[in-house]
């Protein structure tokens, strides 16, 4: 089962999806099914300050 979500995550990768998109192995409802499915993560997220314009 994991080599399935791999592959399946695979296809979803940015560089690969818009191409798979392009040539119709791929649809529109799809991506938006497996992007629907994909958990919040906002909760685990951190914050820093940004100190590259300083000097």
């Amino acid at each position: 089962m994991r080599l399935s979500r791999a592959l399946t995550e695979k296809l979803m990768d940015v560089r690969l999806r818009d191409k798979l998109l392009a040539e119709d192995k791929l649809s529109k409802e799809e991506v938006k099914k497996f992007l629907d499915s994909i958990p919040d993560e906002a909760k685990n997220s951190s914050y820093t300050e940004d100190h590259s314009e300083e000097e």
